[in-house]
């Protein structure tokens, strides 16, 4: 993937991080309107409305549930292949960075909203991406991916996934199989 980004936390959900509480999250689906704002001048790494030209590639946010706001805590850019998905941007909201940032788990919600979406579309959980060299080793202990082609190219199989979906989806698999 293009630019870093830091798997804080595996959480239920997202977390605010003053108080431990839990948020229930949505992911939509992201028009230009959603992204005016999205801005480097406002705190964002990417040009987030360059990815929406094009068509292969999914662009979503993740907001809190029941918020009428829709104030988005983060946003995430893949494409659906042959047989696997390609995740190509993931980015925290601005306020959900450093030290004062405040909720964590928003990326890890992302990644596992697409591992489900990969087992939906009978790919098995398999998600690939390219990581920045220095967060091989961290994409490896928090999300369980696989260095697939050194040095950067990483995937999720379908064991890892499954322990990321059922973090954020409560029980998903164990209700799928009663």
């Amino acid at each position: 993937m293009n630019g870093p980004f830091y798997i804080d936390k595996i959480t239920a959900c997202i977390e605010e991080v003053t108080t431990g509480r839990i948020f229930e999250t949505e992911m939509l689906p992201v028009n230009k309107a959603d992204i005016k704002n999205v801005l480097k001048k406002n705190g964002w790494n990417f040009s987030w409305k360059n990815f929406l030209k094009f068509p292969a590639r999914q662009v979503y946010k993740l907001v809190i549930k029941n918020d009428t706001r829709r104030v988005i805590q983060g946003l995430i850019s893949f494409e659906i292949r042959e047989d696997f998905i390609e995740m190509h941007h993931i980015e925290n909201a601005p306020h959900n960075y450093g030290s004062a940032k405040k909720f964590a788990g928003v990326c890890a919600n992302m990644v596992a909203f697409v591992c489900k979406l990969s087992f939906e579309l009978n790919f098995d959980g398999f998600v690939a991406f390219t990581a920045k060299t220095i967060l091989v080793d961290h994409y490896a202990q928090t999300l369980g991916a696989k260095l697939i082609y050194p040095p950067q190219r990483m995937a999720i199989f379908p064991d890892s996934a499954r322990i990321l979906v059922n973090s954020y989806y409560k029980n998903y698999f164990n209700a799928e199989e009663e």
